[in-house]
């Protein structure tokens, strides 16, 4: 059975996103925190993205590493991110490139059978998506990185919930910044 993992950047209010969509608030990650992120995604067996995560993504990644100042962590993040599989959760767009297979129908239901097949660990992303897997219990670890910042609004990274769900602390690392990742799995 594969692991779900929900990671993500957000504010120390909790939010991915301010008002408007904005993730300006982040700045560009320090180095060392990037290849945090290029370890998490080079880990991941499958990538899940709801809508606007997906065109985020693919905005920019596919030729990320064709940029004039692309580091080389960026150069491998940019080929990892177009070879990883990837699926994309959505009812508005009807089209999907690199690597990437498009679910119109139910998310749950799809995440729920990939997480009984075999294969490496699988991440999502998209506060919608993960907070309907949130809900139904299919997320297994958590990876927030919390940035010394208070946005008042936005995008919240958690769902409200039925229930309770307990966690295990796994991991701690302070970045550049007073950048906070910490690690949870869920207890079952």
């Amino acid at each position: 059975m594969r692991k779900l993992i929900y990671g993500m950047n957000l504010t120390l209010d909790g939010y991915i996103s301010a008002a408007g969509e904005d993730i300006s608030w982040g700045g560009p990650p320090s180095e060392e925190l990037f290849q945090r992120w290029l370890d998490h995604e080079q880990a991941s067996g499958l990538s899940l993205y709801g809508r606007k995560l997906w065109e985020t993504m693919s905005s920019y990644w596919p030729t990320g590493d064709q940029q004039p100042n692309a580091t080389p962590a960026e150069i491998e993040f940019a080929r990892n991110w177009r070879d990883t599989p990837k699926v994309v959760f959505s009812s508005t767009i009807d089209k999907v490139d690199w690597n990437t297979r498009l679910v119109t129908g139910d998310a749950i239901a799809e995440i729920t059978r990939l997480k009984a097949e075999d294969g490496g660990p699988m991440t999502i992303g998209g506060a919608t998506l993960a907070g309907a897997a949130m809900r139904a219990g299919l997320i297994d670890e958590y990876v927030i990185v919390v940035h010394p910042v208070l946005v008042g609004g936005g995008t919240p990274f958690f769902t409200a919930l039925d229930s309770w769900v307990n966690l295990n602390l796994v991991e701690t690392r302070t970045f550049p910044g007073g950048v906070v990742l910490t690690r949870y799995e869920t207890r079952r």
